[in-house]
């Protein structure tokens, strides 16, 4: 290593990105797009590191596979990468692969973008009860994410989802919809395996305030219904909508969209009935969790989960509720949280635990004074909080870059910017780090899993575009074979 900085003026400018998913990636790719790039003000190179071995952070593992529009998302975030000029490092995780001391000794700057992979907490008595489950957590067993277990506990009849959130219909809809149904999607074996088995008759989706306030897109609720051999179940008594609800519905498409979709569902479903369903599923509104319940009364071995209890809610004109005082009971053996999710301390940074955020300002990390740390940044989730949609992140990165480019010339610079030093470091540290070149591979070898299935079953009609890999060290065999 060398023991003076070099001046970016004479090279081109050095930065890391920690996460890439769509945040990352976005971020690399304004970067490299940036007008004073483009007007050849300077040069820059890109490292863009991954603590997985694939790309794609939260479209790989963090949305339900029969979603259509991933394969747009990733086919975009595909062409930036396959450019060449952003050099992917996958399976390297920071905080143990490498400190902050590292990436400043190789970097001019560091971006974070790590994003929230953690469920909110959610504060009721018996949420650790055996059958209790985080919305997170299920999402990345069914995304097959490489660090979590491969089996599942399905085996409740009856399930509660708490939430009213695009994740919360996700979790349900992957709940209650046959597991044939998922073939066509890159779904993992070991998943479609367990929701075959499953027993599960009904899901109920509970949801605190209004049809009008809901959190979901119109996308995900219509995807509801395409479920073949499931029962969509609404109630009147929760149709219930005050002066802010008329507001909203009047001046959204959105929200009006929604509300239409979902008032239309309950007129048909009390017309004239159908042949019903083995499978059905339930929308609440107006239900404020309150405890979950176990099998016994002992304390010191409570059980499983044997039902949920609730408030009821009512609407106070602004479009918040308040309790009536009402409680209602339901039976049901597991209960998933889908309330949000949250972010993660990252080692050597300062964190919001409250809001699950490193502290910055517009991308510009804080220190524990409310300072500026020179050269470091962040964007998407970790820098706002899990809301908005993947669009949403564009805009993040687009002001996270603007600051950094405005900090380039005071920048803190690399001891070392030569881009093949990185690499000896990870190579000394026996890091078997990956490629884009390996992820090429590992998108052909799931894929060619998908034909060779195709093939060996198409007496059934049904062809798999891919099946996804799923053990890490599987992973990396694959993408550096």
């Amino acid at each position: 290593m060398s023991n003076s900085a070099e001046s970016t003026s004479s090279r081109p400018l050095r930065v890391a990105i920690v996460g890439a998913g769509p945040a990352g990636v976005y971020a690399a790719d304004i970067l490299t797009k940036s007008n004073e790039v483009k007007d050849g003000d300077f040069q820059v190179s890109i490292d863009l590191f991954e603590a997985y071995p694939a790309p794609y952070g939260l479209i790989r593992y963090g949305v339900a596979p029969d979603h259509p529009r991933i394969k747009g998302i990733v086919n975009a975030l595909h062409k930036v990468l396959d450019r060449g000029d952003i050099r992917f490092l996958g399976n390297v995780t920071y905080g143990r692969d490498l400190t902050l001391h590292d990436f400043r000794a190789f970097y001019d700057a560091v971006i974070f973008s790590t994003g929230a992979i953690k469920d909110a907490d959610l504060d009721i008595p018996g949420i650790g009860l055996e059958g209790s489950f985080g919305g997170a957590d299920f999402v990345s067993w069914y995304d097959g994410h490489p660090d979590v277990p491969r089996d599942w506990p399905l085996e409740a009849k009856e399930i509660a989802v708490i939430g009213n959130g695009n994740v919360a219909l996700d979790v349900a809809r992957m709940l209650v919809k046959h597991a044939d149904e998922l073939l066509v999607t890159e779904i993992p074996d070991n998943v479609y395996r367990a929701l075959k088995d499953s027993p599960v008759t009904d899901v109920h989706v509970f949801g605190r305030r209004g049809p009008a306030q809901v959190k979901f897109t119109p996308l995900e609720l219509r995807e509801l219904s395409h479920a073949k051999d499931v029962d969509i179940v609404l109630y009147p008594e929760d149709f219930e909508f005050d002066e802010a609800s008329d507001e909203a519905v009047r001046s959204n498409n959105q929200i009006r969209t929604m509300v239409n979709t979902l008032t239309n569902w309950l007129v048909e479903e009390h017309a004239e009935a159908e042949e019903p369903s083995s499978r059905r599923l339930h929308l609440h509104f107006l239900h404020s969790p309150v405890e979950i319940y176990g099998t016994t009364d002992d304390a010191a071995n409570p059980g499983k989960v044997a039902g949920i209890k609730f408030e009821r809610m009512q609407l106070d004109g602004t479009g918040n509720v308040k309790g009536t005082g009402e409680f209602l009971d339901y039976p049901v053996q597991a209960v998933y949280r889908a309330i949000g999710y949250h972010g993660s301390p990252l080692d050597e940074l300062e964190y919001d635990a409250r809001r699950g955020v490193v502290p910055n300002e517009g991308g510009r990390v804080l220190d524990a004074e409310g300072n500026p740390v020179p050269g470091i940044y962040a964007t998407g989730w970790i820098k706002r909080g899990p809301v908005g949609l993947i669009g949403h992140t564009k805009g993040d990165a687009l002001e996270t870059i603007g600051f950094l480019l405005e900090d380039r010339l005071t920048l803190p610079p690399a001891q070392n910017p030569d881009p093949q030093a990185i690499i000896d470091l990870l190579k000394e540290r026996g890091i078997e780090y990956t490629t884009w070149e390996g992820w090429i591979k590992l998108d052909a070898h799931e894929l060619a899993l998908g034909a060779e299935w195709s093939a060996a079953e198409s007496a059934n009609g049904i062809e798999r575009e891919r099946i996804k890999v799923v053990p890490r060290e599987d992973m990396i065999e694959i993408s550096r074979g």
